[in-house]
């Protein structure tokens, strides 16, 4: 796609406003669109070559249309509208792309696929994992699922946020995210019960970080947000436990959906909507540590009374 043809981009949240900035380092125009006008507007004045739209028919005039929306339904809505109000799809081209790189579900995805196909529209999904800085350092690991003409096109765009990994069909990249989202929850839920424990019988929390990244227990978890956001008490990596808990919930109900035996992403899943309901929607996902913590410490106090 020539660099001279506008991007358009819906959703300028935490990773939305990093990965439109890569776009215009690497050379393409962005019309971005936000309900939050006031974020939209310092974003666009922050940088030449980003247009704040007013609204979607903007947005649908670019060929290639981006979107980062917290969930499938905020994507599904965004495209083909919602309690009679217009959608993009309403307005896009004949033959426009529309690159969903949220984290919605592989099987809801398909839907919106045969629901565009049907509009002469193509939909490719696009999901992302890094978090805040990869997306600002333009190093996502990005998956994508679809047809390989439409993702040879988006290719140059998608490279300028990071490295692209072609996982199949159209919805394999959401199924793709979702399953690593799965995992590492496992991480972060892992790394917080050994240290808490290791904790309890007398061992260094910072110690068994530094020994753990040395050992074969070393993870994600246990190298990036241990030291950084969890024992220090920030907790502030810029993805929710909110949606964390959506991304394994969709890995729960693909497995349900495949007939597929999970156990453990069973438990986990319920561990992360049990910390939910007390955390609250705008915890951040190292929270877990928190919430595990407080939880052996109400164990504790029932042994000293028994």
């Amino acid at each position: 796609m020539a660099k001279d043809q506008p991007i358009g981009f819906v959703g300028i949240g935490n990773m939305g406003a990093p990965m439109a900035r890569n776009l215009v380092r690497a050379g393409w125009p962005v019309v971005a669109f936000d309900l939050r006008r006031d974020v939209m507007d310092a974003l666009a004045a922050a940088h030449e070559n980003i247009n704040a739209a007013q609204g979607f028919p903007e947005v649908a005039a670019c060929s290639i249309v981006i979107i980062m929306l917290p969930t499938g339904a905020d994507v599904r809505g965004a495209v083909l509208g919602v309690e009679g109000k217009p959608g993009l799809a309403d307005a896009m081209v004949q033959g426009g792309l529309v690159i969903d790189m949220s984290s919605s579900e592989p099987m809801g995805t398909r839907a919106l696929g045969g629901a565009l196909e049907a509009r002469g529209l193509n939909l490719i999904d696009a999901p992302v994992s890094g978090g805040v800085p990869r997306a600002v350092d333009g190093t996502l690991t990005i998956m994508v699922g679809g047809e390989d003409k439409q993702i040879g096109s988006a290719e140059p765009v998608l490279e300028a946020m990071g490295t692209v990994f072609r996982t199949g069909p159209l919805g394999s990249g959401h199924a793709m995210k979702a399953l690593n989202n799965y995992l590492s929850a496992c991480g972060v839920v892992a790394a917080s019960e050994a240290v808490i424990i290791g904790t309890r019988f007398g061992l260094d929390p910072k110690t068994m970080t530094d020994i753990l990244n040395n050992s074969t227990g070393r993870s994600n978890a246990t190298k990036n947000k241990l030291a950084q956001h969890m024992l220090n008490g920030a907790f502030a990596t810029g993805f929710t436990l909110k949606l964390m808990d959506k991304d394994v919930a969709m890995a729960r109900n693909l497995a349900t959906t495949l007939g597929v035996p999970a156990p453990t992403l069973e438990h986990i899943s319920s561990i992360l909507s049990e910390a939910l309901g007390v955390l609250g929607d705008k915890a951040d996902h190292t929270e877990l540590y928190r919430y595990i913590e407080d939880l052996s410490k109400k164990g504790r106090k029932r042994e000293e009374r028994a």
